[in-house]
């Protein structure tokens, strides 16, 4: 190759430019994105706590939230004079690895006012604003943010993270040139945004609604009856009582010569699901399945597991398929098919005084012991079929607009994506 050819390829190396597929009318004859380094675009600034911030920490999918309402309480030293202040509009990265980003997270301080964040986080302040609203949308990614950062990232100890400011700033990414540019993109991401925020806010209502309104239609702890029940059931008979064992049967039947494979779990938060699709690998020991318990569709799983979602271990009915459970589940089923209104009893509290009184936690304290017996001397309401109907039905028709609602906010997400990967160039589409 002659030194000319190495030279014409050289600047074009140097000048390689990209376009994304999908731009706003008024830019598409305004030029090109150029390859810039982050250290271009973003300055560390240094700025150190002035002793009256507040404490925040990064959320991977909320951004920079105050510790002390996100987590509970502050992780913070007992002196934060040499914390870092993160000012509005700041790039922020936590060089702290999560499931998700192996390699860290890195976000854009929506906030109104300064904080600090902990001396290991970078911080770091855009050239412009909309700019780093950009950067916030494109790392946003987990893919994005894997590809910049993967070849500057070393690995160190157990898998921690080294690498400086410096190095973080020293990778590249195609970004439009014109300010106004940036700010359109910035705009339309964030009233995506915005209105993904909302519908979340909705979905957020339509399970605390739900959440209440189970505490009422059936009894809370200590009572006999709901504090609500419907009008046409007023002045009819007083809800009996009886002990699980008069309602249903244990399910003892195990997995002999290893008939099923399909391992099931009883999450708190999702109830009864595949363990494949919870964890994305089987847990359970393959070889060992013939001791498991074998969980028809429609039967009912108790998980002795202790959570704070379920302060006593969840109950959940089995609306999969069959499958096979550890025996350290309890699995029973209802003699009635018609026991609905028990899943759903289930997911409320007014059962767990019961539970509380007859079990112990478990030498591991995070499992409640209880016999057998006793758990299936469980006393449970027994109520008129019609009203049982009434009240699965209004609960149903709850589930309906939650799972409507999750779908939508689901299908924003997916858009978002979608766009993002339009507004974006693609790297490997790269023109001379």
């Amino acid at each position: 190759m002659s030194n000319k050819q190495k030279d014409t390829m050289k600047k074009t190396l140097e000048n390689r430019t990209l376009v994304p597929r999908l731009r706003f009318p008024e830019f598409r004859g305004t030029g090109v994105w150029k390859e810039r380094a982050l250290s271009d675009v973003l300055i560390e600034h240094g700025n150190k706590s002035t002793g009256v911030e507040e404490v925040f920490s990064v959320s991977v999918h909320k951004g920079l939230v105050n510790q002390i309402e996100h987590l509970g309480r502050s992780f913070s030293a007992l002196s934060t004079d040499h914390y870092n202040r993160v000012l509005p509009g700041d790039v922020v990265y936590t060089k702290s690895p999560t499931g998700e980003f192996p390699l860290g997270v890195i976000k854009q301080s929506k906030l109104d006012v300064a904080v600090i964040v902990s001396p290991l986080y970078g911080i770091f302040s855009p050239e412009t604003s909309a700019l780093g609203a950009l950067l916030d949308a494109y790392f946003e990614s987990p893919e994005n943010a894997y590809i910049y950062l993967e070849p500057l990232v070393q690995k160190g100890a157990k898998n921690t993270i080294n690498i400086n400011n410096k190095k973080f700033l020293s990778g590249s990414l195609i970004l439009p040139i014109e300010e106004a540019e940036q700010k359109k993109i910035a705009d339309c991401l964030a009233s995506l945004d915005k209105l993904i925020a909302l519908e979340g806010q909705k979905l957020v209502a339509y399970k605390t609604h739900k959440k209440g309104l189970m505490q009422l239609v059936f009894p809370v702890e200590g009572e006999a009856l709901p504090r609500l029940r419907f009008p046409e059931f007023r002045d009819k008979s007083e809800w009996d009582e009886k002990p699980l064992s008069e309602l249903a049967k244990r399910c003892t039947q195990k997995n002999g010569q290893v008939k099923s494979t399909r391992v099931l779990t009883n999450s708190a938060e999702f109830g009864v699901v595949d363990q494949r699709d919870f964890f994305d690998k089987n847990i359970a020991n393959q070889s060992n399945l013939e001791g498991y318990f074998v969980v028809e569709k429609g039967d009912y799983v108790y998980n002795p597991r202790i959570s704070i979602t379920a302060p006593v271990g969840p109950i959940s009915k089995n609306n999969i398929a069959q499958g096979v459970m550890s025996p350290l589940y309890t699995v029973f089923r209802f003699n009635n098919i018609q026991n609905d209104f028990y899943a759903f009893y289930f997911k409320a509290t007014g059962w767990h005084q019961y539970m509380r009184q007859t079990s112990s936690t478990g030498a591991r304290h995070d499992r409640i012991a209880i016999s057998n017996g006793d758990f299936m001397a469980m006393p449970l309401p027994v109520v008129n079929p019609m009203e049982q109907q009434k009240i699965v039905d209004c609960l149903l028709s709850l589930d309906e607009l939650i799972t409507a609602q999750t779908q939508k906010l689901a299908a924003l997400k997916i858009y978002k994506k979608g766009l993002m990967q339009q507004l974006f160039p693609v790297p490997d589409e790269v023109q001379h």
